[in-house]
Order: structure tokens, then C-alpha cells, then sequence
């Protein structure tokens, strides 16, 4: 087991963390005259749950998780950056990716002043041997493995993230965004057997809550303790802890539009492999397909002139589109595009 202190930033063991007036008095009262806030009701003159206890509730009901092993960022992209500054020293530390993956890791890096070591997917994309991603691992810090991978779309085996887990002393950081969409187990399976592994989810994706940011990290109880230290004192606002908690309440509607993008994903990829511009479509644990193009450029601008975007991926991965599943008429209308180009 790791030594999690051990890891952690001597300056944020040190701190005195900010106590917010809502994390000072936590039950119910008539009159509240703690915080400074404005007295007249609008439904949001109030600070929000600094720790969001209503709705770790519920996700733990979900993800039969304990609510002390959650922890609830503005967007996965804050908890990213949360974990910099805790467990990585601005200089001496280092951050471990597997390109082509999702790019806030290496920006977030440079941010805190990181050194980034790229460890490159196979041609399959596929995590290098143990041995290979030994070899490169040589100092604490953070090491991400997104599964399923963006813009690749496909997984990591258990086994895999199990074995390099067991192997570092550092933070192994499992990005779960497209979870959902994966027909693989979470990783949460590995919580009781690693101290070290904090797995990150989102609202953004399944549950259709882009906009609101929500993102999700699951850990040991020490180690969401020290993000509850370092995060603003009310990082998540009052509107997105509500909404996300009224998507909760659907979850059987929210799974049907799962299992809908899923057949809309095996119609896509069908349609595509029959097209004389596509060379490559790759399979996919996502809402998206990651499709090799003979001239991707062509087709992309070709897209753009008739009102269709898509992510460009060819400078991570030469002539690659990422294509997102959209509705049934979305994708319709793509196709028949591609079709006429």
C-alpha cells in the first residue's frame, strides 16, 4: 500500500485549510446569519453544501461506493488540477501519459510546472508492455490511464491498470469519462485493492450535464480527504448540484438513451466501413468513433460547408476524424454527406 503522506506535498500537509461558514455548522436552523449572505429569498441566496452531501448520497447508492470515497469537482478538469497541486512538486515531480489520450493532462502538467514523460500507445492503441512503461517510470507523481481513451475510444484491462498500481508509488489516475457507453467493468472494482488509484467520472457525457460540470473521483478516504483541503470552499454551484441530482432520479430514462446511442454506434460504424473515403473505423468503447479517412482534410471541410462539425484528430493521429454519435437524424444526414463526398 502506498504511503499516501508520503506523497503528498509537504506545503498542503502543512496548511491550514479554509473552514467556510457552511462546513462550521452543518444541521438545520430558522434564522441563518453566518455567512453574509443576502437575506431575501431568490432560491439561491444561499451558499451551496460545500461538500455536496445530498448528492454524494445518491451517487454512492449508485456506484455502491461509500459517500467518504467520493469527491465532487466543477467539471473532471478541476479534480485533474486538484491533483497537481497535491501530489506533484512544481520541478521535480513528473506526470506519466499514454499518447494519442485527452489532452488537459499535458496542459494541466505544464500549468504546474510538470515534467511530462510521454509513454506512446502501441499502433493498436494499446498500453506498451510492463516492462516499456517500467522502464520510463522512475519517479512519484501522477500517472493517467483514460479507459476508455479519448480520441481512441477503446479500453484498458483491469489486469493492466491492477499490475501498474501495484508497481508505483505514485497517484494512478484512471479517467472514466465514457464509462457508461463501455461494456468493460469500472475500475472502482480495484478500489479496495489499490490506496493509490483515484478513478474519475463525469455528468458530462451519459448523464447529458455538459454544461452544468459535474465530474466525480472515487478514492481512499485519505486521499479525497486531502482534495476536500485544497478546493475552493463551495467549488460546485447550487444549480449543478440540483440538476444533477434530478438526472439521477431518471436513471432508467438516462439508460435508455445509453443503450439508443449504443445501437446508433453499431448502425454508424456499419454504414462507414462501406464507404470508399473511409480506410479505418476503430472500435469503440464510446460515444464516439475515431474513423481514418483517405483525405481527411476534404471531408472535414466538406462537413464544415454544410453545417456538420467534427474533431479533427490528424495531428495526434494522421487522417483521423472523431465523430460523435448523434441522433438518429444527425447521423442520417451525416452519412448521406459522406455518401455524396
Amino acid at each position: 500500500m502506498v504511503n499516501i503522506k508520503g506523497i503528498t506535498r509537504k506545503n498542503v500537509l502543512e496548511m491550514n485549510p479554509y473552514s467556510s461558514a457552511r462546513s462550521e455548522y452543518q444541521g438545520t436552523a430558522n434564522i441563518w446569519l453566518d455567512a453574509n449572505e443576502n437575506p431575501n429569498e431568490t432560491g439561491l441566496n444561499r451558499y451551496p453544501d460545500p461538500l455536496q452531501t445530498s448528492l454524494k448520497t445518491e451517487i454512492a447508492a449508485l456506484r455502491k461506493v461509500d459517500t467518504d470515497r467520493i469527491f465532487i469537482g466543477n467539471g473532471s478538469d478541476e479534480i485533474i488540477d486538484l491533483l497537481f497541486r497535491a501530489f506533484c512538486e512544481p520541478g521535480k515531480s513528473k506526470v506519466y501519459i499514454f499518447p494519442p489520450t485527452y489532452g488537459m493532462y499535458k496542459v494541466s502538467a505544464a500549468i504546474n510546472n510538470i515534467e511530462i514523460v510521454e509513454i506512446p500507445l502501441t499502433e493498436k492503441f494499446e498500453l506498451p508492455s510492463f516492462e516499456v512503461i517500467q522502464t520510463k517510470v522512475n519517479a512519484p507523481g501522477l500517472l493517467f490511464i483514460c479507459s476508455p481513451n479519448n480520441p481512441t475510444g477503446n479500453s484498458t484491462s483491469m489486469e493492466e491498470i491492477n499490475k501498474i498500481a501495484l508497481n508505483f508509488n505514485g497517484i494512478v489516475v484512471v479517467d472514466e469519462a465514457y464509462i457508461d457507453f463501455s461494456e468493460q467493468e469500472s475500475a472502482l472494482s480495484l478500489l479496495n485493492e489499490n490506496s493509490n488509484i483515484i478513478i474519475l467520472q463525469t455528468f458530462s457525457k451519459a448523464y447529458g450535464l455538459a454544461g452544468a460540470r459535474v465530474g466525480m473521483a472515487f478514492s481512499n478516504p485519505e486521499i479525497i480527504a486531502i482534495l476536500n483541503m485544497i478546493k475552493p470552499p463551495y467549488n460546485v454551484n447550487t444549480l449543478s448540484i440540483n440538476v444533477a441530482l434530478e438526472v439521477l432520479s431518471a436513471n432508467e430514462r438516462i439508460q435508455w438513451q445509453i443503450s439508443k446511442i449504443k445501437q446508433e454506434r453499431k448502425l454508424m460504424i456499419k454504414q462507414l466501413i462501406q464507404l470508399e473515403i473511409v480506410k479505418s473505423v476503430y472500435p469503440s468503447d464510446t460515444n464516439f468513433l475515431l474513423v481514418k479517412f483517405s483525405n481527411e482534410e476534404l471531408v472535414f471541410q466538406n462537413l464544415l460547408k454544410n453545417g456538420i462539425v467534427v474533431r479533427n484528430r490528424a495531428s495526434q493521429i494522421e487522417n483521423c476524424l472523431r465523430i460523435t454519435i448523434g441522433t438518429k437524424t444527425e447521423n442520417e444526414q451525416l452519412i448521406k454527406l459522406l455518401k455524396a463526398i
